[in-house]
Formats: structure tokens, C-alpha cells, sequence
């Protein structure tokens, strides 16, 4: 019974500490390679990025699997999606970039939040999928928090050490400190 207990534990602790950094060795060499920047002290999990070079991560950031870097648009020189130091990126998270995004540092983004920084032109009389795209940065400053599936839309900056509840759609600024919620968001109070 312990021979088995301590094989059991063995391979756990295989399975998800040494493999798991062989695997982002691997992976993060692979991205730099096709032009990504990644700091010191990052690991990659399982992403998907269509421009490599078109994302720059800072140190010690934290992400989980499966968020999109989706650089929306043909080869252009990079980077537009800007990572700064310690920020954490939580599963599922969608960056559909065309213009840029900047994420300052020690900023908190839950699982399934989503960033779009350009539209469809909605001019009348010609087809909306051929009018050319509205464009916008986002800027998240520093030490901000986004609640699972928050959406920030083009030309959106989100203030220092602002927070966003979960399930919110941001489609106007947001001032330092503040507290927002809801579709569309807006304000709820100001942080303590």
C-alpha cells in the first residue's frame, strides 16, 4: 500500500512540475523563435497566436491555457499587444487586436474576458462587411482587475487600480480607483 502511494505521488508530481516545464521550454522557445517577446520568469501554456511577433510579454507573468492572441490583420511590423511585468491572464481569454492593446503591470484579468479594438463601419447604403474598420487602443493601467468574461471594446483606457465585475461590456473609459459593472458597464463606487 505505500510502494503504491508513493508511485501515485511520483507520477503526480512528474506529470505536473517536470513535464509540464519541459513543455513550456519547448513552446516558449518555439514563439520566440517565430518573434514573440517573453520575459524572464514566464511560462506559456497551450495558446493560440496567428502573429507571434505581434506580442510582448513581460517578467513574471502567469497565464492558463487556451487564450487567443489573434492579431487581426496581414503581416505588419510588430508588436501591438503589449504585457507588462506580473500580470495574470486566467483561461480562455481573447485578444482580437488590429490597432494595439497595452496591459500595464500587476494587472488581474479573469478567465474568458475578451478585447476588440476595432468595428465595422456602420455607414448606410454600403455593406457593412466592406466599409473599412474603426479603430481604437485599449489601455489597461496598472494594477486593474477584470472580472470573468468582461468585454473591452475599441478605444477603451481603464484607469489605475480600477475594477470591472464580471460579465461587464466596456464601452467608454473608466477613471483610476473606480468600481464598474454591468451591460454597459458603469459606475457602481469608488475603491476604499
Amino acid at each position: 500500500m505505500l510502494f503504491k502511494y508513493f508511485f501515485q505521488q511520483s507520477i503526480f508530481v512528474l506529470r505536473t512540475r517536470h513535464l509540464k516545464n519541459i513543455g513550456f521550454f519547448f513552446r516558449k522557445s518555439l514563439l520566440q523563435f517565430a518573434g514573440m517577446s517573453i520575459g524572464k520568469d514566464t511560462f506559456v501554456p497551450r495558446i493560440s497566436v496567428t502573429w507571434p511577433h505581434q506580442v510582448s510579454i513581460g517578467n513574471h507573468c502567469t497565464f492558463e491555457k487556451d487564450i487567443s492572441f489573434k492579431y487581426d490583420g496581414i503581416w505588419t511590423k510588430g508588436p501591438t499587444i503589449f504585457i507588462d511585468d506580473y500580470v495574470f491572464i486566467g483561461g480562455s481569454c481573447e485578444f482580437n487586436i488590429n490597432y494595439g492593446i497595452t496591459i500595464g503591470s500587476y494587472c488581474n484579468i479573469a478567465s474568458g474576458c475578451r478585447f476588440i479594438d476595432h468595428d465595422h463601419g456602420i455607414r448606410k447604403g454600403v455593406p457593412i462587411g466592406i466599409q473599412p474598420s474603426i479603430k481604437g487602443k485599449i489601455v489597461l493601467e496598472e494594477d486593474v482587475w477584470l472580472g470573468c468574461n468582461v468585454v473591452v471594446l475599441k478605444g477603451v483606457r481603464i484607469g489605475r487600480g480600477a475594477i470591472v465585475g464580471a460579465g461587464a461590456v466596456v464601452t467608454k473609459s473608466i477613471p483610476s480607483e473606480e468600481i464598474w459593472g454591468g451591460v454597459p458597464a458603469r459606475f457602481i463606487s469608488n475603491r476604499k
